[in-house]
C-alpha cells in the first residue's frame, strides 16, 4: 500500500491565539454606533489568573485598543483595582483622554454606576471588576448595555 498525500488548498496563515482573540473581540466595537446589539451580545466575560504583574501586562494590549477605538465615546473603567493607576495607564501607552476612571460611593454601588454608564451611551464599553456576578447582576448590565448601544465586560483577578 501506498501513500499518496492529498493536494491541500492553500491555508491562510494562521494569526497566534493573542492576535486572534483582540481581533475577534474588537470588530463590534467598531460598529455599536450603527446598529444596537442584542442584549445576549452586550456583556462579556473574563477571568485572568496569575500573579498581578502577568495579568496586567495581559490587559495593557487589550485596554490600549479599547482606548483608541474608533467609536468615540467613553471606554469607561469602573472601580478598577488599585494598580490600574491614572500612572499604569499612562505607563502602558494608553489614550488617558478617552477614559473615564469612576469610582462608587456609599450611596451608589459599583454596579449601580455601571448601569448608568452603560444607559448613558457615553460610552463604548464599561468594565466592571466584579469577583462574582449573580443571574440578576448579569441581567442588569445587559439591559443597561442594549439600551445605551454599548457594551459590558467584567474582568475577574485571581491568583
Amino acid at each position: 500500500m501506498q501513500y499518496h498525500p492529498q493536494p491541500t488548498a492553500a491555508k491562510p496563515p494562521q494569526l497566534s491565539l493573542f492576535e486572534g482573540l483582540i481581533a475577534h473581540r474588537l470588530t463590534p466595537f467598531g460598529e455599536v454606533a450603527r446598529a444596537p446589539q442584542p442584549a445576549d451580545d452586550c456583556l462579556s466575560e473574563m477571568t485572568l489568573t496569575g500573579s498581578g504583574d502577568h495579568c496586567r501586562q495581559l490587559l495593557a494590549p487589550m485596554l490600549r485598543e479599547l482606548s483608541e477605538a474608533a467609536d468615540t465615546r467613553w471606554l469607561t473603567l469602573i472601580a478598577p483595582p488599585v494598580s490600574l493607576s491614572q500612572n499604569w495607564l499612562r505607563e502602558n501607552g494608553l489614550n488617558r483622554d478617552r477614559i473615564l476612571l469612576l469610582q462608587a460611593r456609599e450611596s451608589q454601588t459599583a454596579l449601580e454606576l455601571a448601569c448608568k454608564a452603560l444607559v448613558s451611551g457615553c460610552s463604548h464599553t464599561v468594565i466592571t471588576w466584579f469577583p462574582r456576578l449573580d443571574k440578576a447582576s448579569r441581567l442588569k448590565l445587559r439591559v443597561a448595555a442594549a439600551q445605551g448601544n454599548a457594551q459590558s465586560l467584567n474582568i475577574r483577578l485571581g491568583s
